[in-house]
């Protein structure tokens, strides 16, 4: 995981998503065209916070979210998603 520099605001979280499974379990390559948009991924950079909320997860928790959760952006060539907590399903 690398150290980003990036703070976000409010209850806003900066997620590193995991790669897709590009094989299944029984050995069949999944083309890039067929894989599913990861839903899952590692926490890299926490807001402080709202007032009426504090903040759940932190950084280094690998999370659930929705498959339309968040906005993507790059930084430094890597992909990451800005979304709310409360955009997060659960901390696995």
């Amino acid at each position: 995981m690398a150290k980003v520099n990036i703070q976000p605001l409010a209850d806003r979280v900066l997620i590193e998503p995991v790669e897709a499974e590009t094989t299944t379990a029984s050995g069949i390559i999944i083309p890039d065209t067929a894989k599913e948009k990861p839903q899952k991924g590692n926490v890299v950079a926490v807001g402080p916070g709202s007032k009426d909320e504090s903040m759940t997860v932190k950084v280094g928790d690998t999370v659930l979210y929705g498959k339309y959760a968040g906005t993507e952006l790059k930084l430094d060539g890597t992909d990451y998603l800005m979304m709310r907590e409360s955009d997060i399903l659960a901390i696995v």
